[in-house]
């Protein structure tokens, strides 16, 4: 599966597939999102994950499978910051991949199962709005993905100034023995 890091939670799989574009102006340093692909879906309608207008349509069949679960974008059962949901995206030759969206509580069990054994897990990692790097690497130890890629938190030219750094998540990868499933993008 090709993957393609277009900021904050933002990917672009396979050429044909965009998952949580976001608005212009919505994450502090990104530029503008100018993508084009066959399909986008958005885990929630904040403003930094439902630009749909930034990716151009074009013709075709989107070629993943993808499966929708439920969750929270907070761990008051959406109380907070309201749904969110997981996307679990099958290639056509059985890779897995799951993008967390912005979740915001540790998975239950049916959530839990849907996730298991990914072949990617791009998981939030910068707290605040989402899980912090602790409860991502909880996350990460339960589900046992062959590769973690860190989304949804600051860096030295993006982000929103109250979410953290990958670099704790960083760390406790090191210390968990996990740090080679890590992949930065």
């Amino acid at each position: 599966m090709k993957i393609e890091y277009l900021g904050h939670s933002c990917f672009k799989l396979n050429d044909e597939l965009v998952i949580d574009p976001y608005k212009d102006g919505s994450v502090p340093g990104l530029q503008p999102l100018r993508t084009s692909a066959v399909k986008v879906i958005c885990s929630h309608e904040h403003l930094d994950h439902n630009g749909r207008e930034c990716v151009e349509i074009v013709p075709g069949e989107c070629g993943l499978n993808i499966r929708e679960v439920a969750s929270f974008h907070d761990d008051a059962h959406g109380a907070l910051r309201g749904p969110n949901t997981i996307f679990v995206i099958t290639s056509q030759d059985g890779e897995k991949l799951v993008h967390l969206g912005d979740l915001g509580h540790f998975p239950n069990e049916g959530q839990l199962e849907a996730i298991l054994d990914a072949d990617y897990l791009l998981i939030p990692v910068g707290g605040y709005y989402t899980i912090d790097a602790e409860m991502a690497m909880k996350i990460c130890e339960s589900c046992r993905p062959k590769k973690i890629i860190p989304m949804h938190y600051r860096t030295e030219k993006s982000g929103y100034p109250e979410i953290e750094t990958v670099d704790e998540f960083l760390k406790l990868a090191e210390t968990k023995g996990m740090a080679d499933k890590v992949m930065m993008m």
